[in-house]
């Protein structure tokens, strides 16, 4: 459908190109930024010019950055001796939110996916080989999603690492709290079962 404006129907469509951001969502967001006072779509664009100019990835753990290395990385209080490895930046800002972690990251960039034709060498995993065997890690934890590309991955990780000699874990799974067990799927139950903790 075009509007009497070409350029808000350019801007549904540029809208459009965002992940979960159908036409409809599209329409409300442009009609949205045209009612907003020009000074508040000044600093929109220029925070969007501002990530694409300033942020890039850490040369040490491909995380999303404005300096070389990253925060975490360049930290004296992070343990270095333990890296966690997960499939993207979003993963990082997730964990981070816990307050529990203290050592240093590792992102692959995505999982293997060979019906998508993404291999390991698509991936951040030599470097991850790289930081391992410079020496210092003691632990490498797994923390990729709970897919069957997130599982063949961490199983090919595993493989890669073992001969370093480097304690190999993965993040638990099992029931979130608040779900009832009826409710869960089999896979869920089986993997709250085998991860259980002595109370």
């Amino acid at each position: 459908m075009l509007y009497t404006s070409e350029s808000l129907e350019i801007l549904i469509d540029e809208l459009t190109k965002f992940p979960g951001i159908g036409r409809k969502t599209a329409q409300r967001l442009a009609l949205h930024i045209l009612k907003q006072p020009k000074e508040e779509i000044d600093k929109l664009v220029r925070a969007i010019i501002d990530v694409k100019e300033k942020i890039r990835y850490c040369s040490i753990c491909f995380n999303i950055t404005e300096s070389d290395p990253c925060p975490i990385c360049s930290s004296p209080k992070r343990d270095k001796g333990t890296i966690c490895v997960v499939e993207e930046p979003m993963d990082v800002l997730a964990i981070e939110k816990t307050n529990e972690y203290n050592g240093v990251y590792h992102v692959l960039g995505g999982v293997m996916n060979p019906l998508e034709g993404i291999g390991p060498d698509d991936l951040k995993i030599k470097e991850l080989v790289q930081r391992i065997s410079a020496g210092g890690v003691n632990e490498v934890i797994i923390a990729l999603n709970p897919s069957v590309e997130g599982e063949t991955t961490s199983i090919y990780i595993a493989n890669l690492i073992k001969p370093f000699g480097v304690k190999v874990t993965r993040i638990a799974r099992g029931l979130p709290i608040g779900t009832a067990l009826e409710y869960a799927d089999t896979a869920t139950i089986v993997r709250a079962i085998e991860n259980r903790t002595t109370m």
